[in-house]
């Protein structure tokens, strides 16, 4: 680790690259805590004011792969939705009720994360699934199990099961502050592996709609949407057309064109905010603000899923399609999105997330 520091910790003029093997040796050295903690966290914090290179993004997650357990499941295909395991705080998360969405499609879905991490320390995928009455401590097998489940189709998988080793890493990534690269990689451990497995990943920065899909051919996966989304999530702001960086099966990569309006989607909102009182909340960092805002999402969540018409559902329906669009599963936008909008008015959609509470 010594060698690895004074390559790229020498300011901005005397840094040098890591090579893959470099980076994953050092990504390993502190997954393996083998390294004290000033140590990782000048190595994680090094990287990201140098900049990482191509080489050095796949070496760490190549480490954070060996440290993953995996579980394979019998299905032809399946999705991870992929939102920032920091959460959310300015927007209402409607995307933990994409997955039910997509296996009433016929695209069994998984999302992972965990409780809270920072920079942001947002509400995340795993407390609304709390809230909402759904398991959160599956084992490996157990999410497999649910994916390949006709009648459910799709599992939350918490990191601190499936790779507890980079778990341990969340009071380290308090202290220095800033957000690493793992907050990127960690996205991509696909602790689920069917015959073929589709990414939908979002972004905030420039140049991530480039790493993004680079990083995710090294995961091995079979297709990667990348889009900018909600607080780097993977909703879909409905006031405006935008570019979704794609490669489909092994594909070659390129720009897919995503107008909500061609998925029937009118309106002036970008995203789905909190109420006010919420909003105020949050900011003041009531202890009831958390739980206010879980209920805010929870609630628009079901109702999007029982097929009221609203924000909440239109946000789904263009997030959906836009994905089974941009992978090839549907000649056109507006062919998808009728399949995402009939799946929610039929109650198929909520069915499937009943079926994973009882």
């Amino acid at each position: 680790m010594a060698a690895y520091l004074k390559k790229i910790a020498t300011g901005p003029h005397l840094s040098k690259d890591l090579t893959h093997d470099e980076a994953k040796d050092g990504m390993r050295l502190i997954l393996n805590k083998e390294v004290p903690d000033v140590q990782a966290g000048v190595f994680l914090v090094a990287l990201r004011m140098k900049r990482e290179t191509d080489d050095e993004n796949k070496g760490m997650l190549s480490a954070l792969r060996e440290a993953t357990r995996f579980e394979t499941v019998s299905l032809p295909e399946i999705a991870e939705i992929a939102d920032p395991y920091d959460g959310f705080k300015r927007h209402l998360p409607t995307s933990p009720f994409l997955l039910p969405l997509h296996a009433a499609c016929g695209m069994p879905a998984i999302s992972h994360g965990c409780e809270q991490v920072g920079p942001k320390w947002g509400v995340t995928h795993k407390q609304i699934f709390r809230a909402a009455g759904i398991a959160v401590d599956l084992t490996p097998k157990e999410a497999a199990e649910r994916l390949a489940n006709p009648k459910v189709g799709w599992a939350y998988l918490d990191q601190s099961v499936f790779c507890p080793a980079l778990h341990d890493l969340i009071e380290l990534r308090r202290l220095i502050v800033k957000r690493p690269a793992i907050a990127t990689l960690e996205k991509m451990c696909g602790p689920i592996r069917a015959q073929k497995n589709h990414l939908f990943i979002g972004y905030v920065y420039s140049g991530y709609d480039k790493q993004i899909p680079m990083a995710a051919r090294h995961a091995g996966y079979h297709s990667c949407v990348t889009v900018r989304g909600v607080e780097g999530g993977v909703l879909l702001p409905m006031h405006k057309a935008q570019s979704a960086s794609v490669y489909a099966n092994g594909g070659e990569d390129q720009s897919v064109f995503l107008n909500p309006s061609d998925a029937g989607i009118q309106t002036n909102l970008q995203y789905i905010v909190p109420s006010a009182d919420c909003k105020e909340a949050m900011k003041e960092g009531e202890p009831d603000g958390r739980d206010l805002f879980l209920k805010e999402a929870i609630h628009l969540g079901l109702e999007a899923l029982s097929g009221v018409r609203g924000a909440a559902y239109d946000s789904l329906v263009y997030s959906a399609s836009a994905f089974l669009y941009a992978i090839g599963k549907f000649p056109s936008l507006a062919d998808a999105a009728k399949l995402a909008s009939a799946q929610l008015d039929s109650g198929a959609a909520l069915e499937r997330f009943n079926q994973a509470s009882s």
